[in-house]
């Protein structure tokens, strides 16, 4: 008999005949966009030099400040 907290019964019996616990198979069974791959943001190239230097500051990357985009691009691919 499904259990009516799981929301998609398929992916949950697969997860736990792949070993998965029950609990961490629901979970990722029950996440709507599980699965889907993310990463909805520009590459570096279409980006600003300010969006760059603002990431780069977030990361703590040091001599942001004197870096041209180019080399705002290396430093944050190579953090």
């Amino acid at each position: 008999m499904p259990d009516p907290r799981i929301k998609n019964e398929d992916k949950y019996e697969a997860l736990r005949d792949k070993g998965y616990s029950k609990e961490k198979s629901a979970r990722i069974a029950n996440t709507p966009d599980s699965g889907k791959k993310g990463g909805k943001s520009k590459d570096y190239e279409d980006r600003s030099k300010q969006e760059l230097y603002d990431e780069a500051k977030k990361v703590g990357i040091e001599g942001r400040s004197k870096m041209d985009k180019e080399e705002l691009i290396h430093a944050l691919r190579n953090n």
